[in-house]
């Protein structure tokens, strides 16, 4: 998840026709220090171009996971806590390129003339929902709820609402008439600046995440609370009780799994790489 936005005027502009996607921060990065010039940019035209360039992710993400492998080989990782904050940096020739998923890459490109997607995918990976390990009675709720969700078609069609030139806006969720939430609340950690997974329209986080939360709490007889928080902050938000579970384009990774539990997976997605064109 992560993209940044000469100087003044710039960030300015682009704040205001961008991040519609994202909030525009006063301060580009709060993890690095390095603050590189057009000058010492390198072109990145594939995944063997990563080698020695400076590479802009999201903390905690899992671009930020994959191409920590980089450092090794003389790349430099500058982590953001927004990846709008990476592309900004990308468009201010302070990182040759930006780690992160598909679906977010599209709107920020969309958004940001002079940027492209490459054609070849940096990583392939499962979105699961994160829940304490100590929590098997949630996990086995949310995998029932969660299959019914996708054996009736619920699941598919908030992530065509959500995705797709021909489909986009045209199968909204909505709560089923009389849904009660008798067995109270259920709070969700989730980072709101990863279009179209969860985002804000006004006040509101919606998205392909929220809307799945949603389907699910109303399945189970929980009222849904989203609490919006940094990325990185998350796994820990749901260990020590301050949420109940996870979802924020969530990557099923061994080192995750080490610290949560993931419930089945409900969609797939790939990372891919942001560069000027």
């Amino acid at each position: 998840m992560k993209k940044i936005l000469s100087i003044v005027l710039t960030a300015a502009m682009l704040c205001t026709t961008a991040l519609a996607l994202s909030a525009c921060g006063g301060s580009s990065s709060s993890n690095s220090s390095s603050q590189a010039s057009s000058a010492d940019t390198k072109t990145v035209a594939s995944i063997d171009d990563l080698k020695g360039a400076k590479i802009g992710v999201q903390l905690g993400t899992t671009g930020d996971i994959y191409a920590s492998d980089y450092e090794e080989e003389g790349s430099t990782i500058e982590r953001y806590n927004k990846g709008a904050d990476a592309v900004l940096a990308l468009t201010q020739g302070k990182v040759d390129c930006v780690i992160i998923d598909n679906e977010p890459a599209k709107a920020f490109v969309a958004a940001n003339e002079g940027l492209k997607i490459l054609d070849e995918p940096f990583a392939e990976e499962d979105y699961a929902i994160c829940i304490a390990k100590d929590n098997d009675k949630l996990t086995k709720e949310f995998n029932t709820a969660l299959a019914e969700l996708k054996e009736d078609g619920t699941v598919d069609s908030i992530i065509k609402n959500y995705i797709g030139d021909d489909t986009k806006g045209k199968s909204p969720y909505e709560t089923p008439d009389g849904t009660e939430y008798k067995n109270g609340e259920l709070h969700m950690a989730t980072n709101a600046f990863f279009e179209p997974y969860e985002y804000y329209e006004g006040d509101k986080v919606v998205g392909i995440d929220a809307m799945i939360a949603q389907a699910i709490c109303d399945k189970l007889g929980y009222k849904l609370v989203i609490d919006d928080m940094d990325f990185d902050s998350i796994i820990t938000a749901v260990q020590s009780g301050k949420a109940d579970f996870g979802m924020a384009g969530m990557t099923v990774t061994d080192e995750r799994k080490e610290a949560i539990n993931f419930t089945d997976s409900y969609t797939t997605a790939k990372q891919v790489i942001i560069v000027k064109e």
